[in-house]
């Protein structure tokens, strides 16, 4: 869809992470139309933008299942029912129509009409911590995510950061490196233990108490080499080909914290079916609040059903709001 045109839907999805892929399916089930905007590039929200290659254990009926493969075996449910993916744009307005209806402004100008909106967005918009000195070297040298990790085969490695990204970064990249190394600036860190041993046991080196006080430029202007710096003061040079700082994100609500919504923490309110203090919004998933709320995947997965099955009504009151089970259409 090109900027300044206007889509028309029963249902937008704000948030094309695994809750809004599971949203789009189940919409489709209910045989409503479907619009899933997301303003990341890919689907598959802070899985596919943060840790596509690390393993998740609590979805059920999947002992363990790659962050990456969830995505793709949820994209390949909801297209069944062919949702419009309106991906790398951003949601910023909703304005109520006098038919009832609601526009959902994009970023670039577009308008998707709708009979109902449904926000799962998860933690919201986020944004990477920069690299202090990478300014000028993202995409050239820096990088915050790794979509891909064949696309560093043989290369040098340094991974910035102490977190849990951090060393699920490490550990992954290592079969694809020909080095890798990590860098905190502390002698502590934020992820669990069981990475950390993990990363310590697969021979990644792990630098302590360091920081990148530059980068250094190659001859064809290319990344030659992190400058380290320790907090004794000394420097030394280490030749690197790709820097992933994995510094962390700074979170929030984005254009959807002026929608008129009950906030909480950051998080917006709702009932038990999913519904916001605003009429025809609902949301689910993390970004959905209220009292014993469980911020699990599985927990949105039932949440958006919910959401879908109370939507379905509102928009026929004939409707039923249990539809059946799926197995019943074979």
């Amino acid at each position: 869809m090109a900027p300044d045109t206007t889509e028309d839907v029963d249902l937008v999805v704000v948030g094309a992470g695994p809750v809004g892929l599971y949203a789009a399916y189940y919409a489709g089930f209910r045989e409503l139309t479907v619009a899933v905007v997301d303003s990341l590039p890919e689907p598959g929200g802070q899985v596919t933008a943060m840790y596509p290659e690390k393993l998740i254990y609590d979805v059920a009926g999947f002992p363990e299942v790659r962050g990456r493969d969830l995505v793709e075996a949820l994209v390949a449910q909801a297209n069944r029912w062919n949702p419009t993916y309106l991906l790398g744009r951003q949601a910023r307005t909703v304005t109520d129509r006098e038919d009832g209806r609601v526009d959902v402004g994009l970023g670039d100008g577009a308008v998707v009409r709708a009979s109902a909106v449904l926000v799962t967005a998860g933690m919201g918009e986020f944004r990477p911590r920069p690299l202090p000195v990478g300014e000028g070297w993202l995409g050239r040298g820096v990088v915050h995510f790794v979509p891909r990790l064949a696309a560093h085969t043989g290369e040098r490695v340094l991974v910035v950061g102490g977190g849990d990204s951090a060393f699920d970064w490490a550990a992954a990249l290592h079969p694809f490196a020909a080095a890798v190394t990590l860098a905190h600036r502390r002698s502590r860190f934020r992820a669990h233990p069981a990475s950390v041993t993990r990363v310590r046991d697969l021979g990644i080196p792990v630098l302590t108490e360091v920081e990148v006080a530059g980068l250094v430029e190659g001859d064809g202007g290319e990344l030659r080499a992190a400058e380290l710096r320790s907090s004794d003061g000394s420097t030394r040079e280490l030749p690197v080909d790709t820097v992933v700082a994995a510094l962390g994100f700074l979170a929030d609500l984005g254009p959807v914290a002026e929608w008129g919504l009950r906030l909480d923490k950051r998080m917006i309110g709702v009932d038990s079916t999913m519904r916001t203090s605003r009429d025809r919004v609902y949301a689910a998933g993390d970004i959905a609040g209220y009292r014993g709320k469980v911020k699990l995947i599985a927990t949105g997965f039932g949440e958006a059903a919910t959401a879908v099955n109370n939507i379905a009504v509102l928009l026929d009151p004939e409707a039923h709001l249990f539809p059946g089970h799926s197995s019943d259409g074979g």
